[in-house]
């Protein structure tokens, strides 16, 4: 009866581990950039003397979703999407470099231009700062000029320009923060060229409808598995009766 109640134990263990997956692409559905999370289950025989019919189900990490999410035009000036594959390189809050696909940006109360979520965005030197100034215009290569405060509209300065790498979904890998940052060992190019369209946000690439069928099916299946494991017991307490009165 120990058989039929591991395998109950390990699957419904690993069935909440992918339900808190798929829980947390459904509570991202809305946010900007974010890629969905790729589980997977499979089943492992567990190792060891006189456990040769013992299988365990692990659910492994199957990366994320490359696919792009539906581009909004905004028309706001500090709003903007990347081409297929880029990335805008962010300072995560260990000072480490890391990415994302948000382009909700925004200057905030110091001049520093900053992500929605509050990350510093990186330049080709580092943190880009922003003057006073009395219009901003993000270029298609990542430029980002403004007129200053208090000049004429025809005195336009350069205060930075995004940096913006390449980066397919084998290259990197998503933090406990929820940015991405690149594999062990692994060099990313900065992307070179058009990368940036002003003016538009990317949404989520998460499919609504398929998570909520997910999060269904994730909570019938937990439903079964802890059903197996009560009839397990139940059997193990009858044998145990049967035995005692014999």
């Amino acid at each position: 009866m120990d058989r039929a109640l591991y395998v109950g134990m390990s699957g419904a263990m690993q069935t909440l581990l992918a339900q808190t997956a798929n829980s947390n692409n459904l509570a991202n559905a809305s946010t900007t950039g974010f890629r969905a999370q790729l589980v997977d289950a499979q089943s492992v025989a567990v190792g060891g003397v006189g456990l040769p019919s013992r299988v365990n189900a692990q659910l492994l990490d199957q990366g994320w979703d490359a696919s792009p999410g539906a581009v909004t035009q905004t028309g706001k000036d500090l709003d903007i999407s990347l081409k297929d594959g880029d990335w805008l390189a962010v300072q995560a809050s260990d000072g480490s470099e890391a990415y994302t696909r948000a382009g909700n940006l925004s200057v905030d109360a110091y001049g520093q231009l900053m992500t929605g979520s509050g990350q510093p965005v990186l330049g080709d030197n580092g943190p880009i700062s922003v003057p006073p100034y009395s219009s901003i215009k993000i270029g298609a290569d990542g430029t980002i000029s403004i007129v200053p405060a208090g000049q004429s509209p025809n005195t336009v300065a350069t205060v930075g320009r995004l940096r913006v790498v390449q980066a397919g979904p084998t290259q990197l890998g998503r933090g406990e923060d929820g940015l991405m940052r690149a594999v062990s060992g692994v060099s990313l190019d900065s992307a070179s060229g058009e990368t940036v369209v002003a003016g538009s946000l990317e949404g989520s690439n998460v499919d609504l409808a398929t998570t909520m069928v997910t999060m269904i099916q994730l909570a019938r299946q937990f439903d079964l598995q802890t059903k197996l494991m009560k009839t397990a017991e139940d059997n193990s307490s009858a044998a145990s009766s049967l035995v005692r009165m014999s």
